[in-house]
């Protein structure tokens, strides 16, 4: 009879730092697209020296989008359908009538634009109460973050010839100087049905 063949074993601790290093290469070498999420700009934290009404806003600059517990949306001071939230935003941080209650344009000097009127200092406040559903709160959040995307894509196209995520990084800079995202998003609060 012939001599039993030893096959030689496994190391099996190497395993797991050839899956760790596969793991790092992957990590390293993929790249995120952040330019594809919901980018926030929260107000900065104001300073304990200063005046409460230094950091007032004032109301024709405040848009308040709320949620309420039953899903539905309070824009300003209407109840109004998902599908009429993009506009209203759009007219609200563009405020192309200059109506004195929407948003002060303000002189800006704005690189390849020249001077421009910009709403600069409008925030909008999206606020929900703690029985909104999540879905709701984020269907929202699209839908302001789309009235931003085609304010600037609109004018991207009008001055560029190219939508707002083609531009260069400078370009894109000037073209937010013009629409500026000011979204502040507050601590759910109850405003009524579910406590």
């Amino acid at each position: 009879m012939g001599k039993k063949r030893k096959v030689p074993a496994v190391n099996a601790s190497s395993s797991a730092d050839i899956a760790f290093m596969l793991l790092l290469f992957f990590l390293m070498t993929s790249s995120m697209d952040t330019d594809k999420g919901l980018p926030r700009r929260l107000p900065p934290p104001v300073p304990k020296e200063q005046k409460n009404e230094d950091v007032d806003i004032k109301k024709r600059n405040l848009l308040v989008v709320l949620i309420n517990s039953n899903n539905q949306i309070l824009c300003g001071d209407q109840f109004i359908d998902i599908k009429q939230l993009k506009d209203r935003v759009k007219e609200f941080v563009d405020n192309p009538a200059n109506n004195e209650h929407m948003p002060e344009r303000v002189e800006v000097d704005v690189p390849f634009f020249g001077k421009r009127m910009v709403t600069k200092n409008h925030v909008i406040s999206l606020q929900n109460d703690r029985g909104t559903e999540y879905q709701a709160y984020i269907d929202v959040q699209n839908e302001i973050a789309a009235a931003y995307n085609e304010l600037r894509d609109g004018i991207s196209k009008e001055k560029f010839g190219k939508a707002f995520a083609d531009l260069d990084e400078e370009q894109q800079k000037a073209v937010q100087m013009i629409y500026p995202q000011k979204i502040s998003e507050a601590e759910p609060k109850n405003y009524g049905g579910a406590k």
